[in-house]
């Protein structure tokens, strides 16, 4: 693995301590940001002189500079960044309560990856180095579903927000991807109620990543075969593909059963 010095938002779940155990376990100094420290510091407890725990709101873009300037004091510019820090859940246009969780989920998975970028990008341009930019969004990001326009509308803007970034920095050596999962076994999947098509490990999603950033792949599918599945379907006419849709249970709403956490929800 070419990445010495890496930061790593979203480091509590079950994907972001996959992507952390692989990051210490190849030498590099990472900086572990999440909200539960006690995750964190047992992490952190793998490699002591290289790990730093950090327990911001991704999307408070003060305590996010506040990171950045404590993790660069210490190790200097990262030459990896991975925002991986997001939430998840089902979404009624119709119910007045639920807009809140769209505002929350938008700060979350959209806002909260460009202020994790943000604190450390003048740095690592004037490093001059070759350096990567990694934005965790997802296959649900590449078309709306039923009962989840909330979730499809961060990952969407937040597809769109990378290749804005990613066309702003190709005159330098950082390179920006994006990539799109499909299902994890995570607790972000947990309570679904429907199909779940290629599920996948998050080791072996932590693994893929690494390897794909690595190699310099731009748009990463985690599985690949899930992206094929999803564009075979968005071949059909959209009536027919939202019939499909319609007919699928639904994500858990905010406060349902099998519902997951929605961090700084008022």
């Amino acid at each position: 693995m070419r990445f010495h010095n890496a930061v790593l938002t979203g480091a509590c779940g079950g994907f972001g301590q996959a992507l952390a155990r692989r990051l210490i376990a190849g030498g590099a100094r990472v900086g572990l940001v999440g909200l539960d420290r006690a995750v964190l510091d047992d992490l952190a407890a793998l490699a002591p002189g290289r790990c730093a725990v950090f327990t911001p709101d991704v999307s408070d873009h003060r305590a996010m500079a506040d990171v950045g300037t404590d993790w660069m004091a210490r190790f200097g510019a990262p030459d990896l960044i991975i925002a991986n820090a997001g939430v998840a859940g089902g979404f009624d246009t119709a119910r007045p309560d639920d807009l809140r969780v769209m505002r929350r989920m938008l700060e979350i998975n959209l806002l909260g990856v460009a202020c994790t970028f943000s604190p450390f990008l003048g740095a690592m341009q004037d490093a001059g180095r070759p350096a990567a930019l990694v934005g965790v969004a997802s296959i649900a990001g590449w078309r709306g579903m039923p009962g989840n326009g909330a979730y499809c509308a961060s990952k969407a803007g937040l597809i769109t927000y990378l290749q804005s970034l990613r066309a702003e920095l190709r005159p330098t050596p950082i390179t920006v991807h994006t990539v799109s999962p499909g299902y994890l076994r995570t607790a972000l999947t947990a309570g679904n109620r429907f199909a779940m098509p290629g599920l996948l490990e998050p080791d072996e999603a932590a693994r893929r990543l690494l390897a794909g950033v690595d190699r310099g792949v731009e748009h990463i599918v985690l599985p690949r075969r899930i992206g094929w599945l999803s564009r075979a379907l968005n071949l059909l006419p959209e009536t027919l593909h939202d019939r499909i849709l319609l007919g699928q249970p639904r994500k858990p709403r905010a406060g349902e059963p099998g519902s997951t956490n929605i961090p700084g929800l008022k």
